[in-house]
Formats: structure tokens, sequence, C-alpha cells
């Protein structure tokens, strides 16, 4: 059988995955990508979908570099300026609030139905012809060998590549291949999704209310709804499931304390289970692993694929960085630079989420909470510390999250 060879062989095309096929390619790596099914058309005439993302400056950089952003930004998307976070278990307090122009931010962030992200970035990766995509089709079982590793597909079609890239979600082959253990923490909480109408329009505010079961948020969408995440404890999620719309919209009028007047409308509702996992390392030889394949962290902040889309910027990064070098992109000594810079920022974000989590669930820490809510807000500095690291922009942010372009990293000499 005649083997194909690739510089990367990128296995799940989803929104983390098909970025980093753009990018790869588009600085002069051959790059296969493998997924079982073609994502459907997004059409946006339709319904608002029920699962969207918070999409951080960094991310929308990297989205630019990538080719998508601009697809994206021209169809149904809003951007919000303001976040408004409320301690319901404290009736006294004053919300907590971050302004994009006072800290010198075009926009905190954008919202996004997360099909039209994966819809424009199949576009790009499928009309540039840079990427070969091997759709539909998965992944069989993957031989290491110490200068290459061989990729054989449920098709029969074997590949030879320098590297591995596994951005295959939370039950991740690749990671199983590669022998690399995750370990897994439920929440017992399911995050409640759905579309509602309120009285008044959004204007632009990512509004969230921390409940004694988990936050409730309210993300704004371009036709003045919101999409709410509502955090519940599984039996109570699956209550709120089978409740008619009248008495959920007046469950969720409770809630949300009358935050834009009343409910009117209320479309589908849906609701999935909350977890945290986290691999203990990310790459393998010859093999990386990103996005949902490497962690997954509590959406109290929106992180998740955020962390997906830093993750290929800075796979990107050091791919380009020892390819300059004469390096061998599938050394350990490459993917080890990636699995101590991916790792670490990942744990920080998935502890420090887990660590929130219990700051406003657990009642007994509410004198801490307050005490500790009262500094954030009094303090621009910490404000400024904490807008950055969820920006995509902080200190360890990848070069293409804080607008450095793939030129300029084919090209250092161009950086500043």
């Amino acid at each position: 059988m005649t083997e194909i060879q690739y510089d990367v062989v990128i296995v799940g095309a989803g929104m983390v995955g098909a970025s980093l096929a753009s990018l790869l390619s588009r600085c002069g790596f051959s790059v296969a990508l493998v997924e079982a099914r073609e994502p459907v058309a997004f059409d946006n005439d339709a319904d608002v979908g029920l699962r969207v993302s918070a999409i951080s400056p960094g991310s929308a950089a990297v989205l630019e570099q990538a080719g998508a952003w601009k697809l994206i930004s021209g169809q149904r998307c809003r951007p919000y300026r303001r976040m408004q976070v409320e301690d319901g278990t404290d009736s006294e307090a004053e919300p907590l609030l971050f302004d994009a122009p006072a800290f010198n931010m075009e926009r905190l962030g954008t919202i996004v139905e997360n099909d039209l992200v994966q819809w424009s970035l199949w576009q790009v990766v499928d009309a540039g012809g840079l990427v070969e995509i091997f759709c539909p089709d998965q992944l069989d079982r993957i031989e290491v060998h110490d200068d290459r590793s061989l990729v054989s597909l449920n098709s029969g079609k074997s590949i030879s590549t320098s590297l591995v890239v596994g951005a295959d979600g939370a039950s991740s082959q690749v990671r199983k291949a590669a022998g690399i253990r995750q370990d897994h923490w439920a929440y017992n909480q399911h995050g409640l999704v759905a579309v509602v109408k309120k009285q008044k329009p959004n204007p632009g505010v990512a509004w969230q209310r921390f409940l004694s079961g988990g936050p409730l948020a309210f993300l704004p969408l371009e036709d003045g709804r919101s999409s709410i995440v509502w955090t519940l404890p599984s039996i109570e999620a699956g209550q709120m499931l089978k409740l008619d719309d009248e008495s959920f919209m007046a469950a969720l009028d409770t809630a949300s304390i009358g935050w834009l007047g009343e409910v009117e409308h209320c479309g589908p509702r849906a609701a999935f289970p909350l977890s945290m996992r986290l691999s203990d390392r990310y790459a393998a030889r010859r093999t990386v692993l990103m996005g949902d394949a490497a962690h997954v962290v509590h959406p109290l902040a929106g992180q998740g694929v955020n962390l997906g889309f830093a993750d290929a910027a800075a796979l990107a990064e050091i791919l380009v960085g020892a390819r300059i070098a004469g390096n061998d992109i599938g050394s350990a000594k490459i993917l080890q630079k990636y699995d101590r810079w991916r790792r670490a920022e990942s744990e920080a974000m998935a502890f420090g989420m887990h660590a929130l989590r219990s700051f406003f669930t657990i009642d007994a820490l509410s004198p801490i909470r307050k005490a500790g809510l009262a500094i954030v807000k009094r303090s621009w500095t910490v404000k400024d510390m904490f807008l950055q690291r969820a920006a995509g922009v902080g200190r360890n942010a990848p070069a293409l999250a804080t607008g450095v372009t793939l030129r300029s990293l084919m090209h250092p000499t161009t950086l500043p």
C-alpha cells in the first residue's frame, strides 16, 4: 500500500482542529485533516442554535489569521463590551462590573454560534486547497517510529507524518492510542441552555448571577435576545426540562430577579452534563493533544473553546519556530515545549474555575466570598489581570492571540 506523506496529520476537524489546519497550511506545512462527518451548512435564516461560545479577542485574532473571522463576523454574532456579575446569595451586594473601554479594550468578547464558527473554518480549509481532507473517514490505528508515524484510516488509506495532532474531542481516540491518562471530575451538574426573549432587549451585556445551585448567565445575541446557560444540579436540571414553557419562564424570572424585565418567550431547551477533564500530559511520541482531547473545563467563564484556540495558536508558533531552526517538528524536545506551555495554562484555568465554582456554591464560604469580591471591585489592577486572561491576551498568550501575524511568525525579523 502506498503511503501518503504529510508534515502534520490532524484527527478531528472541529473548531480547534480546523483552525490549526488552516494556520499550519498557511505557514507552508503539508496538512492532512481527518474527520468523520462534514459539518452541516450554516443557515443564517434559521433560528439561533443552542450552543454558543463567547469568543475572546485573543481567539478572534487567531481566527483572523486562520482566515475565518471575516466570514464569522459578517454573519450573526454579537460583540459585548460589559460584563455584570452578581452574587445571588447576597442580596445587599453591589454587582461587579467590567467595562471594556475602561481597560482600553474594544470589546470583552463576541457571542457566536458554534455551528457558524465550525462551518466558517470548514469553508476556509476546504476552499483554500492547502489542506487534504479525509472525510468521511476515521482513525484506525497509529504506528509510531523513530522518524515518523504511520496513521491508518478506516478507509484503508495510510498516511506517513512527522506529527499526529489529536483534536478529536473528550473521547479522543488519539489520546487513547498514545496511552495518555486523563483525570475526570464529575460535578453532578448540568448546563441548561435556551434562547430567551425578555421585555427589554439585551443591550450587549454578558450578565451572570451566582446562585446556590450554580451560575445563571445571559449572553447577548444580535437580535436583542439572550442565550442562557443555567448551571443546575443534575436532578433539578431534569425537572426544569420537563416544565411547560410558562412554568419554566416563571422560574427563570425568579432566578434572574427581573433583569431586563420578564421573560416573554423561550425557545427549545436542552441540558448537558458538566465535568472537568485533565490529561496528565499533552504530548507523547510524535503526538500532541489539544482542545477537549487534552482538557475540558467547567464552562463558568466560557473559556473552554478559547483554551482550544490558544492551543492551536501555540502549537503553530512552536512548529514554525522549529522549522525555521531546522528541527524535527515531531521531536520530543519540540513537543515538550508545547506540553509545558499549554498544560500549565489549561490547568491554571481549570482549577481556577473549579475553585470559583466552590467559592460561590458553598454557603460556609460566604464571608470570604464577600470580602474577595469587595477587593476585586476596588482594585483596577486585579480587574485588569482578570480581563487580560479572559480576553486571551495575558502574559503567556500565544503571539497570534496578541496581534502578531503568520507572516511575522515565519519571518521573525519583522517582529517588533
